[in-house]
């Protein structure tokens, strides 16, 4: 890999997306949206104080890997990508560039969606401001690096959407935010142990509720840990063309 390739992929997927106001209003507006919504509809009540966080972690990293994954997917198709590849840009350095991208853009992301929801809606946080947005951060490059993965299976757009609940869903259901893990019968258990998603919410959860900074910093190096492997399995398995 190539530092000076990787800025240069970084420096081009930012400038494509900074001409596509679309693509910036999922990334930054609509998880602001969604929480506010979900504010408005648990209004004066504590379910809010309970959901908001680990709903803070799970927003970005929805949108995140619905972006990155049709993005890629569609530089594939336009014959971009076979392009690239044909230079001396290789695999590593294109998902790093990308990744890089979209990492600048879970920062704007994170920092955004938590301060809307602390100071906006007034969202009670327990412990670390900064740790809850360091979280946000990961989770959203998460879904970046998951997105990046998955779009080398994906031969045409409508695929790429499908990945969203057959990856995305199953963690939703399964990373204690609509029951505790601990509660979950053992196999179920024994599968969130292994979603990425488990440890960004048991993060925010910590945080929340006032625990181990310690705590909240393990759960957030594993989910560095996922989106580091995602990366690289995608450089393995990505394709110049769709099929």
């Amino acid at each position: 890999m190539s530092p000076r390739l990787t800025l240069s992929t970084a420096s081009r997927v930012l400038r494509q997306v900074r001409h596509d106001p679309r693509t910036i209003a999922l990334l930054i507006v609509v998880p602001c949206v969604l929480l506010g919504l979900l504010a408005w509809i648990y209004d004066g009540t504590p379910v809010f104080d309970r959901l908001g966080a680990p709903m803070l972690g799970v927003f970005p990293f929805v949108a995140m890997f619905l972006v990155t994954s049709i993005a890629t997917l569609r530089e594939r198709q336009s014959g971009t990508l076979e392009r690239l590849l044909a230079m001396p840009l290789g695999k590593g350095d294109l998902l790093a560039g990308y990744a890089l991208a979209f990492g600048l853009f879970a920062t704007v992301q994170g920092l955004v969606a938590t301060g809307f929801a602390v100071w906006g809606l007034g969202l009670d946080v327990g412990g670390s401001v900064a740790l809850m947005v360091l979280v946000c951060i990961a989770d959203a490059v998460l879904g970046t690096a998951l997105g990046l993965f998955v779009s080398a299976f994906a031969s045409t757009e409508f695929q790429a959407v499908q990945f969203l609940p057959a990856f995305v869903l199953p963690q939703f259901l399964l990373c204690g935010l609509l029951t505790p893990r601990e509660s979950m019968p053992d196999v179920l258990h024994a599968v969130s142990d292994v979603l990425p998603l488990s440890y960004a919410v048991d993060a925010m959860t910590t945080i929340t509720g006032g625990g181990a900074n310690g705590d909240v910093v393990r759960d957030l190096l594993i989910v560095l840990a996922f989106a580091a492997g995602a990366i690289t399995l995608g450089a393995a398995t990505l394709r110049r063309r769709s099929a």
